[in-house]
């Protein structure tokens, strides 16, 4: 058995232009090419059949033209390891002329060199030519003897099976080598030419030299086998993940900077548990920085891939890398389920899919790029938002993108104007949709026949649509943390999580937001979804976490929060901090850092309403969250930068917040009105729809962004539970109902109100001084501090007097008088006056039976004063009255 020693070099040769660019004249090479890691070839055994390769190989002097014997090579056998690693680096690709015939009609030449043990030097060039691999081989400068008649032999062969294995090239011999012999050129070097079929690549040709007069065999100054990679390139570092050119080649980009190895794994059956080629990707040719590179032209073949990581740069690096485990792309533009490998798991569930994503026509997109101030916002899940059979949708769109497009017509009753889709990346199923695996893609199970190209089709026909309707949407985005496995666990864990067991972390899966790879992460994401889905905005879940540093305290100026400020992509785009933390069930107080840029999901607008409604609280706390929230927006920013929410997709929803209040759910600030869970009783009944009118009416009449929560309209309940898990799908009988007709009913109506009185209720500033009057029952100044005050009204007044009552300005609109009773009993409330020809006009009180309780064209309130019921609201409009 022949054992041949193979080797990577790691130091390139300097070389004289003229060298550089072509096999004539002197070729000035300046240092030798270092090698390490022995291998050799083997005889493997018998090999599965499954596929063909053609070897051609020609000779210069009549080019006559040698076939070796057809062989059956399988799946298995093409496994393709680098261990042994490329002996040398590419030198350049490009075009170049020589004597040699063959040469000049090569394309994207790659020339690699090399220096002999005993003297000399081999160079090789390995380009296309009438679709078929061309490797021209020549040697020169080699110390022989003084005989004339020597000659020089090519012994090779090719990588097609693990690293210590070469396969047989003569399907009848099952040899694994083959003799070639190299002919003097008009130059006196040795030369010869190989053909293979670009089908077949890539793979690996290893050969040493063996002149035939003393049998001796020739190697590289390392004593160690040649070799060059056919069929792959070293690529590029950037952009990272699976990129495409327009020769259609693909380009492969990995970050990893404490692996010693990296493995490319590529797949031809998506059932397989193993790969079908894996490429040993070598550090000196394939590796820039801490990127990971290679491109393949004849990966067409191959349905998906992924990265293997092997041991750690330093013998002391914290970081542990399986090397069997093969590893899901973070950069993967179309994802798929592997199938799991039971008995060792090591193996993925998920892989890199090896396509472009879909084409789609955008041409006809307009994004509706709504200023703040006018959203009205609703969070929706997507799957749960018409899994139900309620919804009367196909099964094949039951809880998809789809479903969510046939519902158009239920977001333009309400009056919404943006939907805020809850997190759509592919997720820890057990966990749920805010512990995702990857940030570039939605997840299979909202597209039909859970199929991942046409979830990225579908999300994609769904903004179109959506924005045809004038309505944005937004998504959740988590980037602080990941499931516990099968995301970026493996690939360089020190970089991507925060390992430090001093920060009080859940190092598992918390990631390093702020290290410069994860925020590059966060950017490309963002990015991605912007130029590729139109995605009008994003709310950062957990975003009190992306103020932190690798040691765990927080930042004064975090460097990913700050780069997405400033990011010039987003300038349109809707940035939205929510400091809810999905790990911990709750909501952050932060004072986030903004650059005027950043809005937030306020957190102090719902505790505070919810304190007030149910009988405490100050007023002056309610005041300050009806005018915008000053405490928190006033430096910079405004009320639009206020998104305000009564509930959200944890904790109680609208109904169990009226229903339920026992001692385990002190922190909901919820009141049961009287009796805890389902009831009959008419009192309690009507207290509860007054509250949630009343929780409903502060929502929209408060300076901010109103965002409504998914099922609230209908009455959807989760029994007084306050986990995620127990949100129910939407019932759509619900919405037939008399609470659900009456419920969508005013929230149209506050909706299409916000947009009548836009100059009032939607403003980017703040309130003037003047443009606002504050009042308890009597027409005194309120009690702001008396926390057993529950009264307190307001005047909001229009920027200029109303004058002139002629027919023309019969449509002029002036001050609303708007007025909160959180008390247990009446309050008889004085009524501002009002100017000349002009009477208040009753618009809402939530205390009246529906119909009642909301209308526009009720009539004048002429008997003073206006009794206002117990836990009730009440608006009036100035408008111009008739005797």
């Amino acid at each position: 058995m022949l054992f041949f020693l193979f080797v990577n070099l790691i130091s390139l040769l300097s070389v004289g232009k003229q060298g550089f660019l072509g096999f004539g004249g002197d070729m000035t090479i300046l240092s030798p090419l270092l090698a390490i890691t022995p291998l050799c070839f083997c005889n493997c055994g018998s090999v599965e059949s499954s596929k063909s390769i053609h070897y051609v190989c020609k000779t210069k002097k009549s080019r006559p033209t040698r076939r070796f014997g057809r062989m059956d090579v399988g799946k298995d056998s093409r496994l393709l390891f680098a261990r042994s690693r490329v002996a040398a680096q590419p030198t350049e690709q490009m075009m170049f002329t020589s004597s040699n015939p063959l040469v000049d009609q090569l394309k994207e030449v790659s020339t690699y060199r090399f220096r002999t043990e005993i003297g000399g030097h081999v160079k090789i060039s390995v380009g296309k030519i009438n679709g078929k691999y061309a490797v021209y081989v020549e040697v020169s400068s080699l110390e022989l003897g003084a005989s004339n008649n020597i000659s020089l032999m090519l012994i090779w062969g090719i990588y097609t099976s693990d690293s210590s294995c070469f396969m047989p090239l003569d399907s009848s011999s099952r040899a694994r080598t083959i003799e070639t012999p190299l002919l003097q050129n008009a130059f006196a070097r040795f030369a010869n030419e190989l053909e293979f079929e670009a089908k077949q690549t890539p793979f690996y040709l290893s050969f040493f030299l063996k002149p035939t007069s003393s049998g001796v065999e020739i190697r590289n100054h390392n004593k160690s086998n040649f070799c060059v990679p056919i069929g792959f390139d070293p690529g590029s570092p950037a952009p990272l993940g699976l990129s495409f050119s327009t020769d259609g080649s693909m380009n492969f980009a990995f970050f990893s900077r404490n692996a010693a190895g990296c493995v490319l794994c590529l797949y031809d059956d998506s059932t397989s548990g193993k790969p079908a080629l894996e490429l040993d990707l070598d550090p000196y040719v394939n590796r820039s920085g801490d990127i990971w590179h290679a491109s393949l032209e004849g990966a067409w073949t191959f349905l998906s891939y992924g990265y293997r990581c092997k041991g750690a740069a330093l013998q002391n690096d914290a970081d542990k890398f399986d090397a069997g485990r093969v590893l899901l792309d973070p950069y993967s533009k179309i994802i798929i389920n592997s199938v799991t490998d039971n008995v060792s798991g090591l193996l993925p569930k998920y892989l890199g899919r090896l396509c472009k994503e879909p084409v789609f026509d955008w041409s006809d997109d307009v994004r509706p790029n709504l200023a703040m101030e006018k959203l009205v916002v609703y969070r929706v899940n997507v799957m749960r938002f018409t899994k139900d059979n309620s919804s009367q949708i196909s099964s094949d769109a039951a809880g998809t993108f789809a479903g969510l497009i046939e519902k158009l017509s239920h977001f333009k009753n309400l009056g919404v104007n943006a939907v805020l889709l809850e997190s759509i990346f592919p997720f820890d199923e057990q966990k749920g949709p805010y512990f995702p695996y990857h940030f570039f893609s939605p997840s299979n199970v909202y597209g039909p026949s859970n199929c991942s190209v046409a979830a990225i089709s579908s999300i994609k026909e769904m903004v179109k649509k959506l924005h045809a309707n004038g309505i944005e949407v937004l998504l959740e985005v988590v980037f602080t943390h990941t499931a516990e496995a099968g995301a970026l666990q493996g690939i360089d864990d020190s970089s991507y999580y925060c390992t430090s067991i001093t920060t009080g972390l859940d190092s598992q899966n918390a990631l390093n937001c702020n290290h410069p790879i994860v925020q590059r992460v966060i950017l490309d994401s963002l990015q991605h979804w912007v130029t590729e889905f139109h995605i009008d905005g994003f709310c950062f879940i957990n975003a009190s976490s992306l103020l932190r540093s690798f040691g765990g305290e927080y930042l004064s100026r975090p460097p990913v929060v700050e780069a997405i400020a400033f990011d010039p992509l987003f300038s349109k785009t809707k940035i939205i901090a929510d400091c809810w933390d999905p790990k911990e069930l709750e909501a952050k107080e932060t004072a986030f850092p903004h650059w005027k840029k950043w809005a937030e999901m306020n957190t102090k607008f719902c505790y505070d309403i919810r304190s007030f409604l149910r009988g405490e609280g100050l007023l002056s706390d309610l005041a300050t969250r009806l005018c915008g929230s000053g405490d928190i927006f006033s430096s910079g920013r405004g009320p639009a930068f206020s998104f305000n929410f009564i509930t959200r997709n944890f904790g109680l929803p609208l109904v169990d917040l009226v229903s339920f209040s026992g001692d385990e759910l002190a922190s909901e600030l919820s009141w049961n009105c009287g009796e805890e869970g389902p009831t009959n009783k008419t009192t309690i009944l009507e207290r509860r729809l007054k509250q949630i009118r009343n929780y409903l009416f502060v929502l929209f009449v408060s300076l901010g962004v109103p965002v409504l929560n998914m099922g609230d309209e209908c009455g959807q309940s989760s029994g007084g539970s306050t986990s995620y898990g127990s949100r129910k799908p939407f019932d759509w009988n619900a919405l037939s109902t008399g609470f659900g007709i009456q419920t969508t009913g005013f929230i149209s109506f506050l909706s299409s109100l916000r947009m009548r009185r836009s100059d009032l209720l939607q403003k980017r500033n703040f309130l003037k001084e003047e443009n606002i009057d504050w009042h308890g029952s009597d027409q005194n100044p309120p009690r702001w501090e008396d926390p057993s005050c529950k009264f307190l009204a307001m005047t909001l007044k229009v920027d200029k007097p109303v004058s002139g009552l002629s027919s023309e300005s019969s449509n002029v609109e002036g001050d609303m008088f708007i007025a909160f009773n959180a008390a247990g009993r009446s309050e008889s409330v004085t009524l501002p006056e009002v100017p000349k020809g002009m009477a208040w006009h009753r618009l809402v009180d939530t205390a009246l039976p529906f119909p009642g309780f909301f209308s526009n064209d009720s009539e004048p309130v002429i008997r003073q004063p206006y009794e206002m019921k117990s836990h009730s609201c009440i608006l009036l409009e100035a408008n111009i009255h008739d005797d």
